[in-house]
């Protein structure tokens, strides 16, 4: 059973702490998790080959969500309602956001000599990533973000350690929409106007039918019909 939870814990530590951010699409154009940035990879296979377990402190850096992600964010629509009830079911979706804390100490003399080259690859890598339109997928313990995109990288290293620039908050954000969505959506789109089923019974200007086309004699015989204001 001790064995078992051993494998569980470095299960989680693995999945939300060493690497929960994978990057997809971008320059490389498959998945590759962060620690791929790092140089660790073989380090972390062969530490997993020769003890068994996940050690974080073999890892250049470790990740921890940051209070404030969202998992659920909407907004009310401000603009005039036709009622109070229509008024009370107007909310707008927004995108979602996440962000991860990177805690990244040197924990040895030959760290100092190596903390630049490694941080200023992985700087490289993400820069080139986003400049390329690729996504990141973000794993917390309660969420998993897909499709997300990176939006600052900060310095929030705090007075409680001597060691400088060793944590850093990098923000993300969900939105509503990803690309093969938007294509989904333009293509249902598309497909209603060549329909001819973009107005209906219900539309404001009174034009019925199935086309636009047969609904404006409709509309014009109604116009004439109506008896003029005095």
């Amino acid at each position: 059973m001790a064995d078992l939870s051993s494998a569980f814990r470095d299960v989680y530590n693995l999945a939300f702490q060493v690497s929960p951010i994978v990057l997809t699409g971008g320059t490389l154009g498959m998945p590759m998790p962060i620690i791929g940035y790092t140089g660790q990879i073989g380090a972390f296979l062969q530490g997993v080959a020769t003890t068994g377990n996940i050690d974080l402190s073999d890892f250049y850096a470790t990740y921890l969500p940051i209070p404030g992600s969202t998992v659920i964010n909407n907004a009310i629509a401000t603009y005039p309602f036709a009622n109070q009830q229509v008024a009370a079911n107007a909310i707008i979706q927004q995108p979602k956001t996440v962000s991860l804390l990177m805690i990244a100490p040197v924990r040895d003399t030959g760290g100092y000599l190596t903390k630049m080259a490694i941080f200023t690859a992985l700087q490289t890598a993400l820069e080139n990533h986003n400049q390329a339109g690729g996504t990141y997928t973000i794993a917390t313990p309660a969420f998993l973000y897909q499709n997300c995109v990176m939006t600052a990288m900060t310095d929030v290293t705090t007075g409680e350690t001597k060691q400088r620039q060793v944590m850093w908050q990098i923000d993300f954000v969900q939105p509503l929409i990803s690309t093969s969505d938007a294509n989904a959506a333009f293509s249902a789109q598309i497909a209603k106007i060549t329909g001819g089923n973009v107005l209906t019974q219900s539309s404001p200007s009174g034009l019925t039918g199935s086309s636009p086309i047969t609904g404006i004699p409709a509309a014009i015989n109604n116009f004439m019909s109506t008896p003029a204001l005095s």
